[in-house]
């Protein structure tokens, strides 16, 4: 089944209808398209420049001895979890709802979930609720309801689309960063928690209005024949492990700067540089899907990412050497975001929505537990306290990870083509 012209988002579909992406050749690749991708990267600005600027609260949190600081990680590993862990259900709630509906109500989540941390800022407990569990419901819905969206309006620049769309966590987490710092020194956590949460809905929520679907998503379903393909286990197995090191660097960057005695404003400005490097890899590694292809592009960023973490990190002893590991690091951090969507797509086409939300979930402990385990390690050489070579584990522990992802990538990108420089 098929709908033609351009049908308005807002239709909410029945869970159960199975329905497939309009041919090839009545895709517009622009139109209303630059609109959905203009709306979807003001989003994105807000759900993932919120998770990658957590590292200034973390640091104010462990400023304020509320925690430990692998607990603090965890705290915000938990809400970025919530993408993999509520993928399969929430898809499932957007087909009901429709994209824009869905969307809506991601992005109320979204702020209101940071409102109710300014009234939870002294207790780990409930904000283990409040951001673990209500902004991390938002950051779902928001994930699911833009990270596909670009495949309805795009075949030919769709790499280009999707770097576009998850550039906006980038530039968002640099502005976050920034504000958020400047707000802690000004009111406190707890009003900046308020204020960040009310610019969130007052934002993102007339945004999510201008999405538009040219056709309802397919059901939200598991479908298990997808793991008889070694090209699909490959792509499950490689993503869910680079998922581990994508979270060390964003939330301990304004820790390690301190390591080196560094003031918390130059360690916010720093986090701001990753995401700005971030959205700069996002659009760079997502138009370099449209021209080598999308695992080429995604292995070329998680290679980028393991050897700033196991070559250039551990001999950041100043400023300037720390600069350039930010930098690189941001660059290939971004790329995993904006090669993903385009990777999918470009192997399965019109189960693109399923066999997205089925990758996705392979995220979940990955996000979970990868900044929480290299606390720890931290914990176990001496804490944040101890210098910088009570670091280095963690370092070594995060780009191993990255680099580990790498082999199960070019492995499926060897199924598709042996051809070392073939599109794929």
């Amino acid at each position: 089944m098929q709908s033609s012209g351009h049908n308005t988002g807002d239709h909410p579909s029945p869970p159960q209808q199975e329905l497939s992406a309009p041919p090839v050749e009545d895709v517009p690749d622009g139109g209303y398209g630059w609109v959905v991708v203009s709306a979807c990267s003001l989003i994105t600005a807000f759900f993932v420049g919120g998770f990658y600027s957590w590292g200034v609260m973390q640091a104010e949190l462990a400023s304020a001895e509320l925690a430990p600081d692998s607990t603090l990680a965890f705290v915000g590993s938990m809400a970025v979890s919530w993408v993999a862990f509520g993928a399969l259900p929430n898809s499932r709630v957007i087909g009901w709802l429709g994209t824009r509906n869905g969307a809506v109500l991601g992005c109320f989540l979204l702020g209101f979930g940071q409102i109710l941390n300014g009234f939870s800022s002294k207790s780990v407990g409930g904000l283990f609720f409040t951001n673990g569990i209500v902004l991390g419901l938002g950051n779902s819905l928001c994930f699911l309801a833009c990270g596909t969206l670009s495949s309805q309006w795009f075949k030919r620049r769709r790499g280009l689309a999707n770097g576009l769309i998850f550039a906006g966590g980038g530039i968002g987490g640099c502005v976050q960063s920034i504000v958020m710092q400047a707000l802690i020194n000004k009111v406190g956590i707890p009003w900046t928690f308020r204020i960040m949460g009310t610019v969130t809905v007052l934002v993102t929520v007339p945004a999510a209005m201008l999405l538009k679907e040219r056709h309802p998503r397919a059901a939200a379903t598991i479908d298990w024949s997808l793991f008889k393909d070694p090209k699909f286990v490959l792509l499950f197995v490689g993503s869910g492990i680079a998922t581990f090191p994508l979270l060390v660097p964003p939330f301990f960057i304004p820790l390690y700067a301190s390591s080196l005695h560094l003031s918390k404003n130059l360690g916010s400005v720093l986090l701001a540089l990753f995401n700005i490097s971030s959205a700069v890899g996002r659009v760079g590694f997502g138009s370099l899907c449209d021209l080598v292809g999308p695992l080429s592009s995604l292995s070329l960023a998680l290679i980028v990412s393991a050897v700033s973490m196991l070559a250039i990190w551990p001999e950041s002893n100043t400023l300037a050497p720390f600069v350039v590991f930010v930098m690189i690091n941001g660059l290939g951090n971004g790329g995993f975001f904006a090669t993903m969507p385009s990777v999918v797509g470009h192997i399965y086409g019109p189960r693109v929505s399923v066999a997205f939300a089925m990758v996705v979930t392979s995220w979940s402990i990955g996000y979970i537990m990868g900044a929480p385990v290299a606390g720890w390690i931290l914990e176990l050489y001496g804490g944040s306290d101890a210098g910088r070579a009570a670091y280095r584990p963690a370092m070594y522990y995060a780009g191993s990870m990255s680099l580990g992802s790498v082999t199960f990538i070019l492995a499926a990108r060897r199924l598709i083509s042996k051809r070392f420089f073939a599109f794929a």
